[in-house]
């Protein structure tokens, strides 16, 4: 990769840029400030392809960090520059004046830090590869290990819900059971009124038939 690989790079905050390098002439800046201007306010990455260059965005809590890159560049590079120079910018002006700054306020102090960075990302590729590998593998593994909470997490609720099914069935089953006690004590009580009754009547029909006999002795004389 040559020098030109990385050919002109800005930070913003919304649509104002706050500090900007380029060692090349061309139509790129009004392009990527046009760009700028379309940009989502969410946090993301951005790219856009224009003749033969790529205009790659950061956007990150309120600012937003631009570099084009020749086409051939790939999207590693461009990615990894945004990244370094978004660590950088933040810890230099993290609760600062970039909050308030205007436009191209800036340059003096972070234009040579976005020069450094450019000249260090071209210079050192296959390190920045080898990050951005890394990077991709971390992604990669956290992504899995969400993946698995997420099954866990899953499970847990699938597991509370049949101790929810197993707590009902219990409870159903003590209502039933003390449901099945009362009716029998009411069962039972019920016999016995019954019991009762045919006892009682059984008393009356012998005290009738006792009464019957004895005075059937009576009207014989004896």
């Amino acid at each position: 990769m040559g020098q030109q690989t990385l050919i002109y790079s800005f930070v913003a905050r919304g649509t104002v840029i706050l500090a900007e390098y380029t060692e090349f002439k061309g139509n790129f800046q009004t392009i990527a400030s046009q760009c700028l201007q379309k940009l989502p306010s969410s946090n993301n990455r951005f790219t856009y392809n224009c003749d033969g260059h790529t205009f790659n965005y950061l956007a990150d809590n309120g600012f937003t960090y631009c570099v084009v890159a020749i086409e051939s560049a790939g999207r590693q590079l461009p990615i990894a520059f945004l990244e370094r120079v978004k660590d950088e910018f933040s810890k230099k002006y993290s609760g600062g004046k970039a909050s308030t700054a205007s436009a191209n306020s800036l340059n003096r102090e972070f234009g040579p830090k976005l020069k450094q960075q450019m000249q260090y990302c071209v210079d050192h590729p296959e390190e920045i590869n080898k990050l951005a590998k890394v990077k991709a593998q971390v992604a990669e593994v956290k992504g899995v290990m969400m993946e698995n909470i997420e099954k866990v997490l899953d499970r847990g609720e699938k597991i509370e819900m049949l101790v929810d099914k197993t707590d009902n069935l219990r409870s159903q089953a003590q209502d039933f059971r003390t449901q099945g006690t009362k009716m029998k004590k009411k069962m039972w009580i019920e016999n016995m009124k019954i019991k009762l009754i045919v006892f009682g009547i059984a008393l009356l029909l012998v005290f009738i038939l006792f009464m019957s006999i004895c005075r059937g002795f009576s009207c014989l004389g004896y």
